[in-house]
């Protein structure tokens, strides 16, 4: 696995002429697709990647395969990727000067590689891994039992055997930086922190089978009901972070008040919501002024995009927001509720909110409305939105070293 001068273009080495690989993980997404926020970005800064490899860098995707890193097989037609056959796979070579970056979150396969990846780092490989966020160390409360154990394993993995952590925000290494304080890891050198803004175009990362499917009946409909009235449009996992619970209650205040504006919810099924299911399923204003779309095609995500009224990112809490920025590529007017890292995105071309309850929310979104109505909300045309190719740029100058933060740490014990 390991090679001072390795030769030729194999699968078992480096390529020739002193070209240094790009190790670029994607052990997660080539086991699980969930067409997550995560993976659409890892699928984003890769396909940059591929298309405009860096001077002297060679990009090799490369996977987990049970105990050593091997290349990862081209997607197949559907923009999908998988696992080498058992016993088909080919083992990477490697040698000083080539960068390890983990670029899809992996939180079972580094902690269970990490002598592995450490050995990497003695034979001159360097390591980085990317961190979208810290909420299941946060805020567990807001996930599945176990989260917190199991994501802070990986993170103290990563911070251990890490030349750098690279975020998405800078509001995202503010949170590392203070957890790195609490949890400071042993090292004999110190561990650096910046970040990289994340790029959107949601067709650039979907699936292409996803990107050409027709949309059916039934989207159609939904897009009657769009053209129909107002319409607010919320995307995302339904989890207890993203706030749906309490946005469906603030809609229905305002249709108590006979606000007539849709609420039109993209997202698939997640945990601890089996009631905000039940309540979405049931409730009688589904299919008219309510609609929740759990398999939403990306054709008909991208016409929602272009012909809602707004985007409502009502969630407590985020990493980047990536549908921030997808909207404003559409021209669609944001209303967030007012995090750091929502301000950090949307700047001033999204409208914020601050509401602890349903009824501040419903007052919000009422103001929100007259305010459209009079012309009087801010457009996110001006929202800086930058394409993958740029986004993979902001990651190399990280692995180039521009990282500004040192974070915490302990040395080894003697």
């Amino acid at each position: 696995m390991f090679s001072d001068h390795p030769t030729g273009n194999g699968s078992g080495a480096g390529s020739g002429g002193g070209e240094r690989q790009l190790l670029v993980d994607l052990s997660e997404l080539i086991r699980t697709d969930a067409r997550s926020g995560i993976q659409r970005a890892t699928r984003g800064v890769l396909g940059a990647l591929l298309a405009a490899p860096p001077a002297g860098l060679r990009v090799v995707p490369v996977y987990d395969a049970d105990g050593f890193y091997a290349h990862a097989p081209a997607a197949d037609a559907e923009g999908r990727f998988a696992p080498a056959a058992p016993g088909t796979e080919q083992p990477i070579a490697v040698r000083a000067g080539d960068i390890f970056l983990g670029l899809d979150l992996a939180p079972e396969q580094i902690p269970r590689n990490a002598a592995l990846l450490e050995s990497l780092r003695r034979h001159g490989v360097r390591l980085y891994f990317v961190v979208y966020d810290l909420l299941p160390a946060l805020h567990p409360e807001w996930f599945f039992a176990g989260a917190q154990p199991w994501f802070e394993r990986w993170l103290g993995h990563a911070a251990q055997l890490a030349d750098g952590l690279i975020c998405n925000a800078q509001a995202t290494v503010d949170d590392l930086a203070d957890w790195l304080e609490r949890h400071p890891p042993r090292r004999t050198a110190p561990l650096r922190l910046g970040h990289a803004r994340l790029g959107a175009d949601l067709q650039a990362t979907m699936p292409p089978l996803e990107a050409a499917r027709d949309m059916a009946p039934a989207d159609g409909a939904v897009l009657d009901a769009v053209h129909a009235r107002r319409t607010l449009l919320m995307v995302g996992t339904l989890e207890p972070r993203k706030m749906h619970a309490q946005a469906l209650d603030a809609f229905e205040l305002l249709w108590q008040r006979g606000v007539e504006v849709n609420l039109v919810i993209v997202g698939k099924l997640g945990w601890n919501v089996e009631g905000l299911a039940e309540r979405l399923r049931g409730h009688p204003h589904r299919g008219r002024l309510l609609h929740w779309l759990e398999r939403a095609g990306d054709e008909l995500l991208l016409a929602l995009y272009r012909d809602a009224t707004a985007l409502l990112a009502a969630s407590a809490g985020e990493g980047f927001g990536l549908p921030l920025i997808e909207a404003a590529q559409h021209g669609l007017p944001v209303i967030a509720r007012d995090l750091p890292v929502f301000r950090e995105v949307g700047g001033p071309h999204a409208w914020y909110f601050d509401a602890g309850d349903p009824a501040s929310l419903a007052d919000a979104l009422e103001r929100w409305l007259d305010l459209h109505a009079q012309g009087m909300a801010p457009a996110s045309a001006g929202m800086p939105c930058l394409t993958w190719a740029e986004s993979a740029r902001a990651f190399l100058d990280c692995l180039d070293g521009n990282l500004p933060v040192t974070a915490p740490f302990l040395l080894p014990r003697a």
